[in-house]
């Protein structure tokens, strides 16, 4: 089988993807995904959603090379992670995505300019004064100074810590920018300053991101798609108001509550 599919227009592609966990000591294996199929196109912000232990996570791991599928094959810009069978292959195809894992992440012995400067030296790059150079933009980027690059992560505020972790995200220009609970644990103030600044990046850069989030406000402002996992199984995937229209019990109890009619209903009036 061919792993190169160049002319593929897609940033993601998952075709008949199960998951299954065996069975351990500590109790019965757990049927996770049955049968995912999704294509996503290049430049999209998928947002992820699903009841908690549904398999996003796992999907996500899935997406990055993580974690393998019990059956099917996953494909990231136009490669199968599965048939890359050179450790070569497998770096400068990970290389393509910047991961921002939940809570950030970052490595609490290090300085920022270390967490930073991390997937860059994990590449084998030696160039100190390169490295210095890059991390530093990408600290003005996420809107940081040159001094924060001497704090330790225990001196930052989650947001900072958010902003930190977004830019090792992005230290290896990715294609794709995997995030998991992106706003999770921020205040109103600092969730819609992370939203704005991931909005202004896309805009400018161009990437695909999926990220994993139950804010129904990152849903509504910054998602040109929506992936709903449920009953292990997608149950709807595309647009906002497509996903609105669907009548599974799970999206009617997480798309459909008091709140979230209020947010939707916004968004019908504000930009409709």
């Amino acid at each position: 089988m061919s792993t190169d599919l160049g002319n593929d227009n897609y940033a993601i592609r998952i075709e008949h993807v199960y998951t299954r966990f065996e069975d351990t000591d500590q109790g019965p294996g757990k049927v996770v995904h049955k049968d995912i199929n999704m294509c996503l196109e290049k430049g999209e912000i998928l947002g992820l959603v699903g009841a908690s232990g549904g398999g996003k996570t796992t999907l996500l791991r899935e997406i990055i090379g993580l974690h393998q599928p019990s059956q099917g094959e996953v494909f990231v810009m136009g490669k199968s992670l599965q048939h890359l069978d050179k450790a070569t292959e497998r770096k400068a195809a990970l290389q393509s995505c910047g991961v921002l894992f939940q809570k950030g992440a970052l490595f609490s012995a290090l300085d920022i300019f270390d967490n930073i400067a991390f997937p860059l030296r994990e590449l084998g790059i030696k160039d100190e004064p390169l490295i210095e150079r890059l991390v530093l933009m990408k600290l003005t980027t996420v809107g940081l100074t040159d001094n924060d690059a001497k704090l330790k992560p225990a001196d930052l505020s989650g947001g900072m810590i958010k902003r930190v972790a977004l830019a090792r995200a992005l230290i290896t220009e990715p294609d794709l920018l995997l995030l998991d609970e992106p706003t999770a644990g921020l205040d109103p103030i600092a969730s819609q300053d992370f939203v704005d600044l991931l909005q202004q990046l896309h805009k400018e850069l161009q990437f695909t991101v999926v990220l994993v989030t139950h804010d129904l406000d990152v849903l509504r402002d910054l998602c040109t798609k929506i992936a709903v996992l449920a009953d292990q199984q997608l149950i709807a995937f595309g647009t906002l108001e497509a996903v609105l229209a669907g009548q599974h019990p799970f999206i009617q109890q997480f798309f459909h509550n008091t709140r979230a009619q209020r947010v939707f209903q916004y968004k019908e009036t504000t930009h409709g």
